[in-house]
């Protein structure tokens, strides 16, 4: 599963979703203990976003991030691109979600103009992409110059005390609830083994460096399970 690589890894992933759509927020409430809404504010925080906006969340699934990102900010558009429909169109029957502009999108290939949003921001994808430092160039293409990416991703347990415990929640009890509330034990040991097999983030910093991204730190969160990276597309001269 984690291991698989290419178009196979991403025909996976896209399948994987479709197939837990309907129980993924209920399933993300339940595995963070309902950590994942505050570390979405988060995220909307950093993303810096003006009144009357344009913000564009790859990767939104059923749009919480959107959502967040309208409830914070005046006037925003806020855009979300998937390319798997059937985590859309769980989003869309939800009616506090109406405002969201949905489109199907790929992170490697967004099919939008330069410098068309404020900021671009993802959660839980970048461990699911076939070519990292690939997608990071797309976002900050369509991103404006002075705008910002704004990234959450689970990241690989730090080796401290906490570590065995951690990897217990990952190995054991994340399958064990997807099992349970899905059906679908088999994508909750993928989404586990995909973080443990991810950059660190200290790398996946380094990552956004190196594609031009200036000005980028992260936070961690749960004991450095979780992270959020914030990089700014250079200002024009």
């Amino acid at each position: 599963m984690a291991h698989l690589e290419g178009q196979e890894r991403a025909e996976y992933v896209q399948d994987m979703f479709a197939r837990i759509a309907g129980r993924y927020d209920r399933m993300n409430r339940l595995m963070t203990f309902g950590q994942d809404m505050k570390w979405r504010r988060y995220v909307i925080q950093q993303a810096h976003l003006p009144a009357n906006g344009r913000l564009l969340d790859i990767a939104t699934g059923t749009g919480d991030i959107a959502l967040e990102g309208l409830q914070q900010t005046p006037g925003l558009t806020a855009v979300g691109g998937d390319f798997t429909i059937e985590m859309m169109q769980a989003g869309k029957r939800l009616p506090a979600r109406a405002a969201i502009l949905w489109t199907a999108a790929d992170t490697l290939r967004l099919p939008f103009p330069d410098d068309t949003f404020d900021a671009v921001t993802s959660g839980f994808l970048m461990r699911n992409v076939i070519d990292v430092p690939g997608a990071f160039r797309e976002q900050m293409r369509v991103t404006k110059p002075g705008g910002r990416v704004v990234v959450l991703e689970s990241s690989p347990p730090k080796k401290n005390l906490l570590r065995p415990f951690i990897k217990i929640h990952l190995n054991h009890v994340i399958p064990t609830l997807g099992r349970l509330i899905t059906g679908e034990a088999d994508a909750y040991r993928y989404l586990p083994d995909s973080t443990q097999q991810f950059q660190t983030p200290e790398h996946l910093a380094e990552t956004m460096r190196q594609i031009g991204l200036t000005a980028v730190q992260y936070r961690l969160f749960m004991f450095g399970a979780i992270a959020i990276h914030t990089g700014q597309k250079p200002a024009d001269p």
